[in-house]
């Protein structure tokens, strides 16, 4: 039968449509393989040295002659004093992490935005607190804010052993946080867009509210989060400077376990505490999910400028003043403190360094070859992390289901479960082959990667969904594999951020303590595990050593990001 010629034109669009559908079907079957196969590393990652780990914790504690006792969570959570712990703990974090916002926004703006001499150190500088042991940075607030300290001999005031100082402690911990998260999205934003609004008549502050705000809206929380879920397990700062007064979960659950050896109560503490870090985690990936969208980004070196202006310059001078103030003032406590010998002033507990008799048979070897242990072990944890972190976020950059969503959230959890329990759950657990790791050194880098994981993933994430997906779907439609595409479209645009987590990550290698502490070998220790070692011995010579041994972490870490920021300038005009 002849067909009219508008029947066969409707025949060729039917069979276009067609093709174009089963095209579209292959893209898609291609992207959730090509998904499922990046998400597979980390899984089988967190699921080994992570979820196994602290089951077999939370197991031992809630189970007794094999049968187990639910009834203890029940009997915990109804004890007054566990329930003014959790208070507590919740009240403060969300103090805490609005107060960073706070302070620290302003200087995400000016790092982003301005270009000032000693901008690049500066940033270097920012990062330091965030790496230093608890223990150390507990000490020198405490010498800032005590008895003795500027504010007690100028003022007469104390802060000691109140919530001010726990406050102001966590703010320093955590401002390189916000900085370089929010800064990292800032700084690649065009500004033309808030200009163009404030062309149309719309005020600077309206502008930077409607325009600029959302923009950076995926950033913010990320950075939000993080900080939450750090002072929500605060630990150090709080068993410090909060005195008897105050107690973290964190706090607690040591307490139960090293101290009174009540297991069970510290099971249960730890489940409240991942239910309470997974609650927060789904409601960040809700929330986030309704505000990202595609962002035109630029090349930083593009957007810093000199201020402009006395309001500008004002707002550069308030920001120098806070690094000064909150972290700068803090770290000199303990340079001055490496310095003050007995003799005087000079380089003896530098010396001492290099000795092992000077430690009092407190090491097995030189205090200061943790220098060279931090190194190697941050430099591994940091590949590792940038390796299954970078997986992670390739897999999440698309919107996906609930399991991909979950897989998201799930991420995070490093960050809010107790560092005691992953490191007991390490030596009980990694002790029978196939993965005997109790006598290898890889078992320290791979705890310290659990933490640098979550940073990796909420630094890149925002800026791969920032890009534009029409960029995908051109190169999917000329040929290009999904692998392809991530490699010519996708890394060029999130180099930087990949540089930005890469030392996020090297620092909190550096910096990590909870684990580690429990399965540094004691001939190789590292950085944080050596100067808490010292600080737990009596004598001028131990604490002059603990103070001098970090103010070296502090060079080695500043110098390390002085070295990140200069390749990452170095090679932004390539992007």
């Amino acid at each position: 039968m002849d067909l009219t010629r508008g029947e066969v034109a409707e025949k060729a669009a039917s069979r276009a449509r067609q093709t174009r559908r089963t095209s579209k079907r292959r893209r898609a079957g291609r992207t959730n393989a090509v998904r499922l196969a990046l998400m597979a590393v980390p899984v089988a990652f967190f699921a080994v040295f992570f979820a196994y780990p602290v089951a077999a914790i939370v197991g031992r504690g809630l189970q007794a002659d094999g049968v187990w006792r639910f009834g203890r969570v029940g009997d915990v959570l109804s004890r007054p004093d566990i329930l003014d712990v959790l208070w507590f703990t919740t009240w403060q974090a969300l103090a805490s992490t609005a107060l960073t916002l706070l302070i620290a926004l302003p200087g995400a703006y000016v790092f982003a935005r301005f270009d000032f001499p000693g901008r690049q150190l500066l940033r270097a500088v920012v990062t330091v607190p965030f790496v230093l042991p608890t223990v150390v940075v507990g000490t020198a607030f405490l010498a800032l804010l005590g008895r003795g300290g500027p504010l007690d001999e100028v003022w007469g005031v104390r802060l000691d052993t109140t919530v001010w100082a726990i406050l102001l402690a966590h703010v320093f911990f955590n401002y390189a946080v916000v900085v370089r998260t929010v800064g990292g999205l800032w700084a690649q934003l065009d500004p033309r867009q808030e200009e163009a609004a404030r062309v149309l008549g719309v005020g600077r502050l309206m502008a930077w509210w409607r325009v600029t705000l959302p923009a950076l809206a995926p950033a913010v929380a990320a950075a939000a989060l993080m900080v939450f879920l750090f002072t929500f397990t605060s630990f150090g700062v709080v068993q410090i400077l909060g005195g008897p007064a105050y107690s973290t979960l964190e706090v607690e659950i040591y307490r139960q376990t090293a101290q009174l050896l009540d297991l069970p109560t510290a099971a249960v503490l730890t489940l409240v505490q991942f239910a309470a870090v997974g609650g927060v985690l789904a409601v960040h990936a809700w929330t986030v999910r309704r505000r990202e969208g595609a962002l035109k980004l630029v090349d930083p070196a593009l957007t810093a400028r000199r201020p402009r202006g006395a309001g500008q310059w004002a707002l550069l001078g308030g920001v120098l003043g806070t690094v000064l103030l909150l972290v700068l003032l803090p770290l000199g406590v303990l340079v001055e403190r490496s310095l003050d010998g007995p003799g005087g002033y000079g380089f003896g507990f530098y010396r001492a360094l290099g000795s092992v008799d000077a430690s009092g048979g407190t090491f097995l070897v030189p205090p200061l070859e943790a220098v060279w242990n931090s190194l190697r072990y941050a430099l591994v944890a940091t590949a590792v992390a940038l390796v299954v972190g970078g997986l992670a976020a390739a897999a999440l950059t698309r919107r996906a289901g609930r399991l991909v969503r979950g897989f998201d959230a799930l991420l995070m959890l490093p960050l809010g479960v107790s560092a005691v329990t992953v490191g007991f759950g390490f030596l009980i657990t990694l002790d029978k082959p196939p993965l005997d790791l109790r006598a290898s050194w890889i078992l320290v880098p791979l705890a310290q990667a659990l933490v640098g994981v979550p940073f990796v993933v909420r630094t890149m994430l925002p800026v791969l969904r920032a890009v534009d997906g029409r960029l995908r779907e051109a190169a999917a439609v000329l040929g290009a594999s999904p692998l392809r595409v991530w490699r010519e479209v996708d890394l060029p645009l999130v180099r930087r951020a990949l540089l930005v987590a890469a030392g996020f990550a090297f620092a909190v290698s550096l910096g990590e303590f909870g684990a580690t502490v429990f399965i540094a070998r004691p001939d190789r220790p590292t950085l944080p595990v050596a100067v808490a070692r010292l600080l737990g011995r009596p004598g001028e010579l131990n604490y002059g050593q603990a103070m001098a041994l970090s103010t070296v972490l502090m060079v080695v870490c500043a110098v390390s990001l002085l070295a990140l920021e200069r390749i990452r300038t170095d090679r932004s005009g390539e992007f």
